[in-house]
């Protein structure tokens, strides 16, 4: 089996590097980096199926973009409309804004650690997902 992938958008260096590691110890996976919606969706775009998974930052570390912006652009897009995404943010509000977008449930940064987080990863990971 292969490794799974991770699209990880928005995130400054620091966080970046923290979720990366903590993917790469709990599930394996490999984590690539995008700092914009644009270098995001022209990723994704180049080869919809690369990644299992897209985390997305609830406010882009450079350029203030919205993450929740760009689920909905993922959504609306027939070629992207199931990747399977989820929120990275403490905010709950945020949280609920991303599952009624049609994300997965999310977590936060503080939550990196958690069995909960670790486990709630490793079943986006493994499922099949449709996409």
């Amino acid at each position: 089996m292969s490794r799974p992938r991770v699209l990880n958008v928005g995130q400054c260096g620091y966080d970046h590097s923290s979720i990366a590691r903590f993917l790469q110890q709990s599930c394996n996976a490999q984590v690539d980096a995008a700092d914009s919606s644009t270098e995001a969706l022209d990723t994704l775009r180049s080869d919809p199926k690369r990644y299992d998974l897209v985390l997305v930052n609830r406010v882009f570390d450079r350029g203030g973009e919205s993450g929740l912006d760009l689920i909905k652009t993922l959504r609306a897009d027939p070629t992207l409309a199931e990747v399977p995404l989820m929120l990275v943010s403490n905010y709950p509000d945020a949280q609920q804004q991303a599952l009624d977008l049609g994300a997965l449930p999310g977590f936060g940064k503080s939550d990196l650690g958690d069995s909960t987080t670790a486990q709630r990863l490793r079943d986006a990971l493994s499922s099949d997902g449709g996409f």
